[in-house]
């Protein structure tokens, strides 16, 4: 979780639009600049997101979102990238509001999803339509069209067949009446939603009316788009046909995967389990009939998700959960189910790690996955014939893997915090030896200049347990001009500190002079299972005495100035920062973003309650809520939180907000002013996304870190004033 970034103009300096802040008055003394000393820089910095490879091997397309002439979104374009590593990367489109979703179809043709317009007819251009874009060159063309917007798209590797993913009004019996029912609810203005379940709402978004639904669209024979005359194809789009008339929520933020010949796919299927709860089976559609059945049957102990179909189409690897109790952690492993005979066995019987997202090799007998390690997301090979797992790469995080057809190479996004995503290919040559080689390929980014330097600080806890974590060095921090330390705690709280993000970036913080500590404690993934149960429901115990122990090891370096400490986190991280301002007065200024204060109003009102209520158990709440602390807190804080965030409610800043001011230790003037701060984005969701939210978040953040850690001023925040 985490916004955008900073770059408010330092007190002091003129403005001089022609310059940037960071320019003026420059000297040659002063250290290098990068994009990360100036706001404005960082922001329009590209970024990479998703891989789609060809059906042939030779071409690879990824999407880089950058600002939009107003500086007010992401827009995000296709670019093509020479997998061989030969040729520069070119981009494919320019649709102002972006494009994703990128799938080639078995001839080679790009489809991808767009909102734009499309001369010949009249359709909404603010409705995401399936667009393709042909395999030799040329303009794109709506290809199909759903009125609520197309939201997935998944052709088969072979044959005619294209999965679409669109929602629909439960009242709609076929696309026509979906679209008068959509536009009477438009003319109208009607916005309310009448629920008969749960949830009702998720992360950002409010669900229903209208629900997921799969559809199928037929291409021409071996997969070619038809018709290939591109007025015709503007006039009559094609035909989709509805796969799953009877899903009303049972596809609510689900995953699928469509078997090679595109015969049949397989779905997690969310059934309702009463009290507020559901569970997720794992069920198979027949594409042709549209007839459905469950595979597998979750109940109160176990449940299933993402499926992957093996290139034969008689094996499944998923992943089986056993559901989390108040007591247990959940425990998720990876298995093979037989098609035929329904029997299933476990996969990595002594690979102690949480399994990530699987692609199977062409030859079906083993998998690619990535998953947590040691604070890098490593890819792994499993042999399906003995279920084996073998680390294959060594530094950084990979993801959207893909494998090429021969089998010889993998492709996948891959970053670390010391570069964000870039291009590889991934040799798979030596596989028997379990070792692989990674070239970095031509993408369309390179690497920005960073303004430190990246360490591994290690410790052992009181209890024997070893503790790792990430740490930004600024440049020219030393014994003789020590850094001030910025503990930041990852959400989550099931994750690790492994792959660079942009909402939560420590090189913004190292620009401006701080030791950024990414430490990953109890409940953190890439240990092993033992370290998520060691703090599963003592939040405020080994986790919070794991921070200590990693922040203890920090300042005893001496690039570290143990004097000027400050703590911040956000969702999860948040929490544990919310705990820290109880429990210590060690940090000079704490920061907390989208954070949980009382557990007990948190539970009732996040948007998957039944979740959080197996684990947090009235005791659990009782014992660890910071809430309950509030009288020894003395540390300033900056609470900041988004109307829209429905993970963690709004209510939980506002009830934070008032307890600091009306219950917490830190002295007030006689005025009744304080030191604690409180940023409110009425539009913004968990996380801060717009980019001049996220410049602004960033602003006040450094502002009050400044003031209270570095001893300066308070900045004006022009931007903010009413």
């Amino acid at each position: 979780m985490d916004p955008g970034i900073l770059g408010a103009a330092r007190p002091g300096l003129p403005p001089d639009r022609d310059r940037p802040w960071w320019d003026v008055g420059v000297t040659e003394t002063t250290p290098t600049r990068t994009p990360f000393h100036d706001l404005d820089a960082y922001v329009a910095l590209p970024r990479l997101a998703s891989l789609t490879l060809s059906p042939d091997g030779t071409r690879l397309v990824t999407g880089v979102s950058t600002l939009d002439e107003d500086d007010t979104r992401y827009v995000t374009a296709l670019w093509e990238v020479d997998p061989a590593g030969e040729r520069p990367a070119r981009r494919l489109t320019r649709g102002a509001k972006g494009e994703s979703q990128a799938r080639f179809t078995p001839a080679g043709e790009l489809l991808f999803v767009a909102a734009r317009p499309d001369a010949g007819n009249d359709a909404d251009d603010d409705v995401p339509a399936l667009w393709t874009l042909p395999a030799g060159g040329g303009e794109a063309h709506v290809l199909a069209r759903h009125p609520g917007g197309v939201e997935g798209v998944r052709p088969a590797e072979t044959g005619a067949t294209v999965v679409v993913q669109g929602s629909a009004l439960p009242r709609a019996y076929d696309l026509g009446e979906e679209s008068r029912l959509r536009k009477e609810r438009k003319d109208k203005k009607v916005s309310a939603i009448l629920h008969a379940g749960y949830p009702v709402r998720y992360w950002d978004h409010d669900l229903g009316p209208a629900a997921p639904k799969l559809y199928t669209l037929r291409l021409g024979e071996g997969g070619a788009v038809v018709p290939t005359d591109v007025a015709a194809a503007a006039d009559e789009p094609l035909e989709l046909h509805d796969l799953t008339p009877d899903a009303r929520t049972h596809l609510v933020e689900t995953s699928h995967d469509v078997a090679a010949d595109g015969s049949f796919l397989v779905t997690e299927w969310v059934v309702p389990e009463g009290r507020g709860s559901q569970r997720v089976d794992l069920v198979r559609v027949d594409v042709g009939t549209g007839e459905r059945t469950t595979l597998l049957a979750a109940d109160e102990d176990v449940e299933y998700s993402s499926p992957r179909i093996s290139p034969d189409g008689r094996s499944l690897v998923y992943v089986h959960e056993v559901r989390s109790t108040a007591e247990r952690a959940p425990v998720p492993t990876l298995r093979l189910l037989d098609l035929a005979s329904g029997e299933s066995r476990r996969l990595g019987e002594d690979w102690d790690r949480w399994p990530g997202p699987v692609r199977w090799l062409p030859d079906g007998s083993g998998l690619l996955m990535t998953a947590d390690d040691d604070g890098r997301a490593p890819v792994f090979h499993v042999d399906v014939a003995t279920g084996a797992v073998t680390r294959l790469t060594q530094d950084g995080a990979f993801s959207d893997l893909v494998v090429a057809p021969d089998g010889t190479a993998a492709y996948a996004l891959r970053s670390s915090y010391a570069h964000p995503a870039e291009v590889v290919r991934i040799d798979l040559s030596s596989l028997a030896e379990g070792t692989a080689e990674v070239t970095v390929l031509r993408g369309p980014v390179a690497r920005p200049e960073l303004p430190g330097t990246l360490r591994e600080v290690e410790t052992t806890t009181a209890d024997g347990v070893r503790v790792r974590s990430w740490l930004a060095l600024p440049d020219g921090a030393s014994a003789e001009t020590p850094a001030p330390l910025l503990l930041w705690i990852h959400g989550g709280p099931l994750g690790s500190w492994n792959a660079w993000s942009w909402r939560w970036n420590p090189w913004l913080m190292v620009a401006e002079g701080y030791a950024v500590l990414l430490p990953d404690p109890a409940l953190s993934t890439g240990y092993g299972q033992d370290m998520i149960q060691r703090g599963w429901g003592r939040w405020g115990f080994e986790p919070f005495t794991d921070l200590m122990a990693a922040t203890d090891a920090a300042v005893a370096l001496p690039e570290v100035d143990e004097s000027r400490t400050a703590a911040m986190g956000g969702s999860f991280g948040g929490y544990m920062a919310n705990w820290v301002a109880g429990h210590t007065d060690r940090f000079r200024a704490i920061v907390t973003h989208a954070s949980l204060w009382a557990l007990d109003s948190f539970g009732p009102t996040t948007d998957v309650s039944y979740y959080w209520s197996r684990e947090m158990s009235p005791e659990m709440q009782e014992v660890n809520s910071p809430h309950r602390s509030v009288a020894d807190i003395r540390t300033p804080m900056l609470v900041i939180h988004g109307d829209k965030d429905y993970r963690v409610p709004v209510g939980e800043g506002l009830r934070l907000w008032f307890e600091l001011l009306s219950a917490s230790g830190l002295p007030q003037a006689e005025d009744g002013s304080t030191a604690h701060r409180f940023l409110y984005f009425p539009d913004e969701n968990h996380w801060v996304l717009t980019p001049q939210h996220a410049k602004i978040w960033y602003q006040v953040v450094l502002a009050f870190l400044a003031e209270h850690v570095l001893g300066e001023e308070s900045r004006e925040l022009p931007e903010l004033l009413g």
